[in-house]
């Protein structure tokens, strides 16, 4: 939906210029607010620099980051550029942002003259100077041979199309870049796999000739281990050899097509400087049609083996010839494959051991590399089987795009559906998920499936809910020891660790309610029998660690998502120990067990949380520092500067937010909504809270925001939610660190919990806002970073669906649960653990549209 009004949900985008009118006649009607006027201005600054509909196509300078993600999970990484190059190659089970190879496809025109392009649009300025190597003129680099003139990119994940017209060249092109992804069906959606899908069309009056070719440097070498250039059926493959103590330093990677008619030079010209592309070039410029084609030396793939004749091949070219009528069309699909199936990846310290036994050994292997021994086994299965894994993506595609929801919504949900196509998931041998919280430029970045961080993660739990069931199987398994603790960073490969740090109590009481929602969403009552016990354990940790008093909010020192340890109680994660304790009660009265005890503490804690944390507006911590079991920090203080030591005798531990406005303040009670389990905290302060967020914490411009911490996120003209905000006073000298920062995963988490409470226009102004940042000009809208690229909190978008349609499968109970905040009929995409459709309200009736599998549906539940 590209318009900004929706006719089926009466909803109306805020009109800012009518805003800033307003402002100037002011002697007419009354002022607007300073904060209405930096809306106005902020709104009239974005469309000025990008016209571009919220879903529509990228165009001009704003292709100039776009980079849309294709592979598999846990399979590695290839991205299309907004201009049609590739780049981000990351296939060695790690991150490598900024690799980008030569690999190019270009279209060749007999005529007077010949024409010979690049298949690109422009290359954005910031490759010409900027980039890593462009001080010395990126040598090397493909962006210098020629291009068409113009490009737009447009994504309907998992694909994505370029197009490409260049008024000296007699056909338009269109490129369509994905790999296959369908809710369900993990395995195929874990392949080591990208296509390309070019077509061409004749815009002339006269029959064409003409050849595609697609060309690659061989990027699998490490340094001077053995490689080639070999043959594949209908291309070539890359390889690179490692020692046998190097293992992980082997990969292979191959191009291949399924035309007949396809001629491969497997030998690039083997000589310095930049001989091998120069030549590589001129062979693509000569080659112009069948004639020469077959005429063309080497063509014949005679050259194939003869790299021990001078050394191996630098690199390869596919050649495809095609002739056209006027006004014809012609698809050719060339598909990517690769394999490295060792890596050196082991991480996290093992326990200490008793007896002598010794830890489980060995590295991360994917989960690919089980299924498939070498680059030709995962080569046969995507040709063989390319047809149907490309039916199944379009059929999930069109499902998710045939929706009247706001069009900023469906943009945020599918630009973050990319992170599980990026090297933040890894998906090991035996099936098992684990995720980094995103990536380093070539490392990831903070490991373990962190569940304070990948509570928020909303999407895996929906799409592919047996996945998901894995990681609590490792929180609660290898991850949770006899006492209850739980390790908030799991180990690769996936076994015990060693708990020699604080649990955190966000993270582990997430995993209780994640639990029941699991349990709800997949149906499978004995799965969760037998996590019972564990579950139980965790909770009675997490009572005796943080409320030994059984008080009913967490006020013990305990860790968080912000790094640092909360003293005292305050609301974000008290409403988590709300959440857990009510998501425990429901699960123990569903298997007859005793959870009286549970209960009771849901009541008094309750109670606290609305008569003690709510100061009438929203609320806020209560900071204590005596009094407690922990050590006072004043006694533990020891050495240090002078200065530190003074600050924390005058205002008690450092990193603290007392009487702040904090985003996350009820982020328990959105956990619970979104797992099921129901309202947490009352209704009604809990609103209130999410009001005074999006009163104090949503700035449209920061320009005059003072951020010392990570301003990277978001600064300057931009628009953001902040962290936090004090607009009472109070603000200590060293909040917690992070305050002042903006996170899409908070603010999507805050627009999905203002929508579930019906504050719909509000959710949508959050959402617009984080996604006027990821326009394509300075940051890639297809890459939402926090500690990291693709960030593993960004999933919390897919919560936006259920926060506008209020649509949730019961897979226990057989019910659809549909309970609205828009007004109207609509219609939007819903997964469940046996198929996916579609869901809304018809002439204000609720109905289903099954597309895949089945969802047995005894009843629909709701206001509708």
């Amino acid at each position: 939906m590209a318009n900004s009004e929706n006719e089926n949900t009466g909803i109306k985008r805020r009109d800012f210029l009518k805003l800033s009118a307003r402002a100037v006649g002011a002697a007419v009607v009354p002022a607007v607010s300073a904060a209405d006027a930096q809306a106005a201005e902020s709104e009239t600054r974005r469309r000025a620099r990008n016209q571009r509909k919220y879903n529509g196509p990228y165009a001009g300078e704003g292709l100039s980051r776009v980079a849309f993600p294709m592979g598999g999970m846990g399979a590695g990484m290839i991205c299309l550029e907004g201009s049609g190059a590739l780049s981000h190659v990351s296939l060695r089970n790690r991150p490598e942002i900024f690799n980008e190879p030569v690999t190019f496809a270009a279209v060749s025109v007999k005529g007077e003259p010949h024409v010979a392009r690049m298949l690109e649009g422009p290359a954005p300025d910031w490759k010409k100077f900027g980039n890593p190597g462009s001080g010395n003129g990126a040598a090397g680099a493909a962006f210098g041979l020629p291009h068409f003139r113009h490009a737009t990119f447009e994504a309907r994940f998992p694909f994505a199309t370029v197009m490409l017209r260049d008024e000296e060249v007699p056909l338009s092109v269109e490129l369509a870049g994905w790999s296959p992804f369908e809710p369900g069906d993990a395995d195929n959606s874990s392949l080591p796999v990208a296509a390309l899908e070019y077509r061409f069309t004749n815009r002339s009056r006269r029959a064409l000739e003409a050849v595609l070719s697609w060309s690659a440097r061989n990027f699998m070498i490490v340094g001077k281990n053995a490689n080639g250039v070999k043959a594949a059926p209908g291309g070539f493959t890359l390889w690179g050899g490692a020692p046998k103590d190097r293992g992980w330093e082997e990969g292979a990677f191959c191009a291949t097509v399924s035309d007949p008619s396809a001629r491969v030079n497997y030998i690039w010209f083997r000589g310095g400087w930049w001989d091998p592309l120069t030549m590589a070039w001129k062979q693509i410029e000569e080659t112009t049609g069948p004639k020469e084609l077959n005429q063309a030396s080497g063509l014949d793939g005679s050259n194939w083996d003869k790299g021990k004749e001078g050394g191996p091949s630098p690199g390869g070219t596919l050649f495809v010839p095609f002739e056209l009528a006027p006004g014809a069309s012609k698809a050719i699909a060339v598909r990517l494959a690769w394999h490295v199936g060792q890596t050196n990846l082991r991480i996290g310290r093992d326990p200490e051991t008793k007896g002598g036994e010794q830890a489980p050994p060995g590295y991360y292997k994917p989960w690919y590399a089980q299924r498939f021994a070498n680059i030709g086994e995962v080569a046969d299965y995507w040709r063989e089987h390319y047809d149907e894994l490309r039916r199944n993506s379009k059929r999930f595609s069109d499902c998710f795009y045939d929706s009247t929801l706001p069009p900023e919504v469906i943009e945020a949900v599918a630009a973050n559906l990319t992170i599980l196509k990026s090297p933040t998931v890894l998906r090991q041998a035996d099936g098992r998920l684990w995720g980094w919280e995103g990536c380093g430029d070539n490392d990831g970045c903070c490991h373990g499936s962190c569940t304070h961080v990948w509570n928020y993660a909303q999407a895996i739990p929906h799409l592919f809910p047996a996945l998901e069931r894995t990681l609590r199987e490792t929180e609660f398994g290898p991850s949770q020891d006899e006492r209850g603790h739980q390790q908030f960073r799991t180990s690769l490969p996936i076994r015990p660790v060693a708990h020699d740090f604080h649990a955190a109590a966000d993270g582990q009481l997430g995993g209780i309610m994640k639990v029941y929602r699991d349990w709800r969403i997949g149906g499978d009552t004995e799965w969760l029998r037998r996590l019972w016990p564990k579950v139980r354990a965790s909770l009675d940790y997490c009572m005796e660690t943080w409320d030994p008093g059984r008080k009913g909010w967490i006020e013990e020192p305990h860790h968080n998502t912000y790094d640092i340890e909360f003293w005292g109680p305050e609301p974000m994660c008290t409403t988590f120990y709300l959440g857990a304790l009510k998501a425990a009660t429901l699960m123990g009265r569903a298997l007859g067990d005793d959870v009286s005890a549970y209960a009771g503490l849901l009541e008094k804690g309750s109670q606290r949380l609305a008569g003690e944390l709510f100061d009438g507006e929203y609320f806020v911590q209560k900071v204590q520092w005596t009094g407690l079991r922990a050590k006072s920090p004043l006694e533990a203080q020891s050495g240090g500067a002078p200065e530190a030591a003074a600050l924390l005798q005058k205002e008690g531990p450092k990193y603290q937010y007392g009487q702040g406005c904090l985003s996350d303040g009820v982020l328990g009670a959105w956990l619970a909504m979104v797992c099921g389990i129901g309202q947490v905290g009352e209704a009604k302060q809990i609103a209130a809270h999410l009001r005074a967020v999006h009163k104090y914490n949503l700035k449209p411009d920061l320009t005059a925001h003072a951020n010392p911490q990570r301003p990277a996120y978001a600064c300057g003209a931009e628009g953001g939610l902040l962290l936090c905000t004090w607009p009472k006073g109070g603000e200590l000298s060293l909040p917690f660190v992070y305050s002042n920062e903006v996170w899409t995963g908070i603010e999507y988490q805050v627009a999905s919990h203002l929508m579930l409470m019906g504050r719909v226009e509000e959710g949508l102004e959050i959402v617009r806002t984080a996604r006027d940042r990821y326009d394509g000009h300075v940051r890639n809208p297809f890459n939402e970073y926090e500690c990291g690229h693709w960030y593993a909190r960004a999933m919390s978008s897919y919560a936006l669906l259920q926060g506008l349609s209020g649509a949730r499968y019961d897979a226990v109970e057989k019910v659809l649960h549909l309970k609205p905040s828009l007004e109207g009929d609509f219609r939007c995409f819903l997964s469940t653990a046996t198929g996916y459709g579609t869901v809304g309200l018809r002439h204000g009736k609720p109905f289903l549209e099954v597309k895949a599998g089945t969802i047995e549906v005894k009843e629909f539940v709701g206001d509708a």
